[in-house]
């Protein structure tokens, strides 16, 4: 007896040959900010552990900013280790890099917050440029970036106090690093690993004479933007679809 599956179980296992077919290998997808930083992030490591001579990170960083696919991304690493190294759920999450990633963040300031015998404050609802310059001279400074709008991946904090103070507070949702040091002063930076691998690092640098440079997280804050870039996509999306 030869039994025949229905029409409509063929049509189904058509149906989703053919969805297969169509849907683009995870290689083909573009490449989002985040990638790029990752992807720049271990060429960074490699340069540092002397597996890449300058002249080939250049290139490759180069490279990594013109990308326009995943699939183009992995290109520049896939002679180094880490790019080969698993754990369960999948490729391990890049370490992030102590430094900003050479030509992402501009040399100019998007601000400058200066105080000079008195006080200056940049806090609220504020969109953080890629770098930003505080100078306290005999005043104080403070930079509370907890309710700020992030729309670069990595934000640059020049800081010099000379007999003042600056002050940083982050959400405790973002990564921060430090880089600095202080003559008759104080430097101190609280590392902080964020979970969420879009989430913005903010790397705090410069140096304190005869004064102090504080950057902490502020606990309870959480920097919203991470998911609502998430939403307005998907609300930009649904709008486009409904033809407003």
């Amino acid at each position: 007896m030869d039994l025949q599956k229905p029409d409509f179980q063929k049509q189904d296992l058509q149906k989703r040959d053919l969805q297969q077919r169509a849907a683009p290998a995870a290689s083909e997808f573009r490449a989002s900010d985040a990638e790029r930083d990752r992807i720049a992030g271990i060429l960074h490591d490699a340069l540092a552990e002397g597996r890449l001579t300058a002249d080939e990170h250049a290139e490759r960083v180069d490279g990594v900013l013109r990308a326009k696919t995943v699939g183009e991304l992995e290109v520049f690493i896939r002679d180094l280790p880490a790019a080969h190294h698993q754990g369960p759920g999948g490729p391990s999450r890049a370490q992030v890099p102590h430094r900003p990633i050479a030509d992402v963040v501009p040399a100019d300031p998007d601000d400058n917050v200066v105080a000079v015998f008195s006080g200056a404050v940049r806090k609220g609802r504020f969109r953080a440029g890629r770098r930003i310059h505080a100078y306290a001279v005999f005043g104080s400074v403070e930079i509370d970036l907890s309710e700020a709008l992030f729309d670069h991946q990595q934000v640059v904090i020049k800081s010099f106090a000379l007999f003042g103070s600056v002050d940083v507070r982050v959400p405790e949702n973002v990564s921060l690093r430090g880089t600095g040091g202080g003559v008759l002063g104080s430097f101190e930076v609280d590392a902080l690993d964020s979970d969420e691998p879009d989430a913005p690092v903010v790397y705090v640098d410069g140096w304190a004479v005869l004064g102090s440079v504080e950057a902490r997280p502020r606990r309870g804050r959480l920097v919203a933007d991470i998911f609502d870039r998430v939403q307005r996509k998907v609300d930009k999306s649904l709008r486009k679809h409904l033809g407003h």
